[in-house]
Order: structure tokens, then C-alpha cells, then sequence
């Protein structure tokens, strides 16, 4: 008997849900997905380790008797980046994924580089795909989205008392 859905012709690697599926088992990835505690927990070690490198160059910068709110701000400031690279990693490539569930067609590669095709995914699949990105991938990103917002409010703060100091 034959099925009426037509055989994928994308590798399976470059199949959306086999990349979705990976993305999801990556210890790196599944983070974003980690209840509040779980999810905050890397985010403040991230933090913490950067410290250990902003603070030496905080303390090079401004003397902490002299300038203790600069100090401070520097480097708790400087802490951020590394966790702010950490989440923008994430966040694209959950986004990524998001695009390729998302669209209709499918880019491939057969081979290598040269000789790419598309597949135009049918119906049934496409729902498929779009359902798991409004269920849970969309949550993960907007998730993301809000921390920036937080990390973005909080570099602002700092930057308006840098200003007024």
C-alpha cells in the first residue's frame, strides 16, 4: 500500500525536525527550555565566572576606595557580556530552527555547497512543523527575548548612574 505523503528527499541531518529533535537533546540548547531555576542557574554562573576576569580589570580601572561606585558598576557591567554571548547563541539558534520548521520550502544540500535543491514540504508536514513552532519553540524565544529586555534595563540603569556620577 502507498502512502500519500511523498518521500522526503532531504538528507536526514538537514530534515527540520531531526535539527529541532538535536537541538533539543544539546545539553547547551535544552537550557533555554529548563524551568526558571534552571534556566537562571547557567545565566548567573556565566556571570560569576565573568566576574572573575571584570573585576581584575574593573580594579585596573578605578580604585575601589577612590571610586567605589565605578569600580562596581564596571564591573558588574562587564560581568554581562559573557552571559549575554551565552543567550544570543541560544536565541539564534532557536531562531534558526524556528525558520526552518516555519517555511514552507526546505534548502538542501545533496552532496556539498554546489549543489543545493528545495523541497517544498506538503501539508500535513508543514502543520507538523508549524505546531511545534508555536508550542514550543515560540515560548523559548520570547523567554529569551524577555531576559534581553531585563539585561538591556539593567545596562541602561547602569549607564544613567555612570552618567549622573
Amino acid at each position: 500500500m502507498k502512502s500519500s505523503t511523498p518521500v522526503c528527499p532531504v538528507p536526514t541531518e538537514q530534515q527540520p525536525l531531526n535539527e529541532f529533535q538535536e537541538l533539543q537533546e544539546s545539553w547547551f540548547f535544552q537550557w533555554a527550555s529548563q524551568d526558571l531555576p534552571g534556566y537562571l542557574k547557567p545565566i548567573l554562573i556565566l556571570w560569576v565566572v565573568n566576574g572573575l576576569v571584570a573585576i581584575p580589570v574593573a580594579a585596573s580601572s578605578f580604585s575601589y576606595h577612590k571610586h567605589p561606585l565605578e569600580f562596581a558598576l564596571c564591573a558588574v557591567m562587564g560581568a554581562m557580556i559573557l552571559p549575554v554571548l551565552a543567550l544570543a547563541r541560544l536565541y539564534l539558534g532557536w531562531n534558526y530552527i524556528r525558520g526552518r520548521l516555519q517555511d514552507g520550502e526546505i534548502f538542501y544540500e545533496e552532496s556539498g555547497w554546489y549543489d543545493g535543491q528545495v523541497w517544498e514540504k506538503p501539508e500535513e508536514v508543514l502543520q507538523r512543523d508549524r505546531l511545534i513552532v508555536t508550542y514550543q519553540i515560540q515560548p523559548l524565544l520570547r523567554r529569551l527575548k524577555i531576559t534581553f529586555g531585563v539585561l538591556a534595563l539593567l545596562l541602561l540603569i547602569g549607564g544613567l548612574i555612570w552618567i549622573l556620577l
